[in-house]
């Protein structure tokens, strides 16, 4: 019986499959035009735009145009064309301004750069892109039943954009160069006023001034002592249930003692 069923499967796809390149190699615009619209309603979207890419030049300046740009981005935007979708889409929108399609034009404009949004190592051109056109739908469709995922989007990338910024900042301690570490942070917190890494920061910052300090040279040792104290108090006092805390106490220990050891020298 299953093997039944297979074999009848197999006869259906074959004789789709060549319903399909009948109509593509030989059939009318019509033909091609309704083949179309039924794959791409059923969702196979490449044989969907292959079709349309055949019939487009004999609709062009016709009624059906309008449905037919749509669909053709849409298409592209199902198969993860993300760039050939904003484009066919942005044509869209420009086109046919007074179109009952455009809301959905605009979101899927805008999600296609947020889903064309690299990793936060990468660059983020595309990431700058879709801020700006989660941004303008926002201001174009207040209170639109897409407005929770634009925000959650829009909060998504701009904490991608926050790690990637901070990480650069924070690159300056992993290779030990702790001296334009501090001031790589401290323009890092003074750029991304709410960022989530705040408290990485000045944590890093503080890590950065006690390296500084403890290797430092011996007539500038004291004011990178004291300085360094000044970031774990800052530390402490923001964020005094921190994971870091009891590290950095016995790191600001350590600090104090040099600092007193440095005092019972110049004085005996």
């Amino acid at each position: 019986m299953k093997k039944f069923v297979f074999l009848v499967l197999i006869s259906i796809a074959f004789v789709s499959c060549s319903e399909y390149q009948k109509v593509l190699n030989k059939g009318s615009v019509s033909q091609q035009y309704k083949l179309a619209e039924q794959l791409y309603k059923d969702g196979k979207y490449g044989k969907a735009l292959v079709l349309f890419e055949k019939v487009i030049p004999t609709f062009k300046a016709k009624p059906q145009m309008q449905r037919i740009q749509f669909m053709v981005a849409k298409s592209n935007y199902e198969l993860g064309n993300y760039d050939m979708a904003a484009y066919y889409f942005n044509r869209f929108i420009n086109n046919y301004p007074k179109s009952s399609k455009i809301k959905e034009a605009d979101f899927l404009v805008a999600e296609s750069y947020y889903k064309k949004s690299p990793k936060y190592s990468l660059d983020q051109k595309d990431t700058y892109k879709a801020l700006t056109y989660l941004q303008n739908f926002l201001d174009k469709y207040p209170n639109s039943e897409y407005e929770d995922t634009i925000n959650k989007q829009y909060k998504e990338l701009t904490h991608k954009l926050d790690k990637k910024y901070f990480e650069i900042a924070k690159q300056f301690y992993t290779i030990e160069d702790y001296k334009a570490a501090i001031p790589a942070l401290d323009t890092y917190l003074s750029d991304h006023l709410g960022t989530p890494y705040k408290e990485d920061a000045l944590y890093y910052k503080f890590l950065a001034g006690y390296k500084l300090a403890e290797n430092s040279v011996e007539y500038k040792k004291e004011k990178r002592i004291k300085n360094a104290l000044k970031y774990f108090e800052r530390f402490k006092k923001l964020y005094p249930n921190s994971e870091h805390l009891k590290e950095t106490e016995t790191l600001a220990e350590k600090l104090r003692l040099m600092l007193k050891n440095m005092s019972n020298r110049s004085n005996s």
